[in-house]
């Protein structure tokens, strides 16, 4: 178990653990910019079901994996076309390198204190009051009828949009950073039938406006003077100004400072970094290691470490066949110099010489096995070099014509010394020219041909592979007839 374990290690490469870190990374950071928002519990529900997806396929429940996989991809669409609003306003932000480093939080200038003060004043006053702060999610698609503002915030223009003879007074308004941007704005009603009776318009926008978006609509009655708070499906009284504070400052981003609040948030971000790398981890490996591919792959033998004074004379293959296996993706990436069987011929002698091939003999790329090598011995024979000095010979072919007569040949050089193994020279006892032919000759001269020496032989240095042939042709004496 130990040996496998250790084998696996081994395997991995470093594209791999590159591979892992950036993927885990990138799945870290989209934690950490949609995480709080509803495009963060869909992202989750998908990764469960790729989860399930693989067991599925390894267990063999191929109908299933096919289904959950189709259901994955079209999922992933829908979180484009629905979430739009929330993925766009991550990538809108002012400082785009939060988006890659760093935990992004808003730069907040929103008067807190002043909107809450202005908020109880209303209330003693029975001055009703609409207010919208948005969250990550686009509002454009949910509000109607708003007056562009862009008003700086204080106690008294809040007061002054509320006010019962102001034409804007009945709509909403929304409050960005230190800003009021939208007056008069008309938000969607709610249509529970379960709100208390007591509930006006104001208060069904502001549970609609909760309802359909990650807004925290703050809500003033009239009639009975109170402070509502809708978020999500929650609605919530707030009777002291303190806690509305609390409320708002948790909505925009602000933290309220506790001693263990910076370390709770470190470890929430390191367990949350940890589950990342470990899903990648889990997911690299069943693609990797899951999907298994045979494949075979014809690859020359290289005979290694020979005794130069000794020569190959024969081998029983010149190619041996490997059976690999692997992941689907390394082994399309396979490239023909990463794989290489190299044979040790230091202990060879002089004869023949028989080996087996082991791992040892074979190099492959990291994460590919062998499974088996044909054949998985080879026979070779080795000879011993020696040099030695044969006699040329002219190769004459053909006939000379009747009318000459070849009266004198000089060669250059009538001997040369050829290097080789024992087996081959040892027959060897004179060495041929190419042909010369006769009846291509009809006068003296001379003629410059190659010798025929065998591929496994060389000449001795200081000595060619051509020799020059010197001859004579006289005219061939006429009898006389009597």
């Amino acid at each position: 178990m130990m040996n496998k374990f250790w084998l696996f290690f081994l395997s991995i490469r470093w594209q791999d653990i590159v591979d892992i870190l950036l993927n885990s990374y990138i799945l870290f950071r989209l934690y950490v910019l949609f995480r709080g928002t509803n495009a963060l519990r869909v992202f989750i529900g998908i990764a469960f079901l790729l989860f399930f997806q693989r067991i599925a396929f390894l267990i063999g429940l191929t109908l299933t994996s096919w289904a959950i996989q189709g259901i994955t991809g079209v999922a992933a669409l829908i979180i484009v076309v629905i979430f739009r609003n929330e993925i766009r306003s991550v990538f809108q932000t002012k400082n785009f390198k939060t988006v890659f480093w760093g935990t992004p939080q808003k730069t907040v200038s929103t008067p807190v204190e002043i909107i809450a003060d202005s908020v109880y004043e209303m209330a003693q006053k029975h001055i009703g009051a609409l207010i919208v702060f948005p969250g990550k999610e686009d509002l454009k698609e949910l509000v109607q009828s708003g007056l562009p503002w862009q008003g700086l915030i204080s106690k008294e223009m809040l007061t002054s949009i509320f006010w019962h003879d102001n034409p804007v007074h009945d709509g909403a308004i929304i409050i960005q950073d230190d800003r009021v941007t939208q007056v008069g704005v008309i938000l969607p009603l709610s249509q529970q039938k379960n709100l208390p009776s007591s509930f006006g318009t104001r208060h069904r926008a502001a549970v609609g406006m909760a309802e359909n978006s990650d807004a925290l609509v703050i809500v003033v009655s009239e009639e009975k003077g109170n402070v509502v708070v809708a978020y999500g499906s929650k609605i919530i009284e707030v009777k002291q100004k303190k806690a509305l504070e609390r409320r708002i400052q948790k909505h925009i981003g602000v933290r309220i400072s506790k001693k263990n609040d910076s370390g709770k948030e470190r470890f929430s971000l390191g367990i949350a970094a940890l589950v990342c790398v470990l899903f990648v981890t889990w997911v690299w490996f069943t693609i990797t290691r899951g999907l298994d591919t045979m494949t075979s792959f014809e690859v020359p033998v290289e005979y290694m470490n020979r005794n130069p004074e000794m020569e190959i004379v024969d081998t029983s293959i010149n190619k041996a066949r490997l059976h690999l296996s692997g992941p689907d993706i390394l082994i399309k990436s396979i490239r023909p110099e990463q794989v290489r069987v190299k044979l040790d011929m230091s202990n060879a002698v002089a004869g023949p010489n028989t080996f087996a091939f082991n791992a040892e003999n074979i190099t492959l790329p990291p994460g590919i096995v062998l499974k088996k090598i044909e054949p998985s011995v080879v026979d070779v024979t080795l000879d011993m070099i020696i040099t030695k000095e044969v006699p040329i010979q002219v190769d004459w072919a053909g006939k000379l014509n009747k009318s000459l007569i070849l009266t004198n040949i000089k060669l250059d050089a009538n001997r040369i010394q050829l290097t080789g193994s024992r087996l081959a020279l040892e027959n060897i006892s004179t060495l041929y020219t190419e042909k010369v032919f006769l009846d291509q000759i009809d006068k003296s001269g001379l003629i410059t041909v190659k010798l025929l020496i065998d591929s496994s032989l060389k000449i001795a240095q200081g000595f060619q592979d051509t020799v020059t042939v010197t001859y004579t042709v006289k005219e061939r004496e006429q009898k006389s007839v009597k």
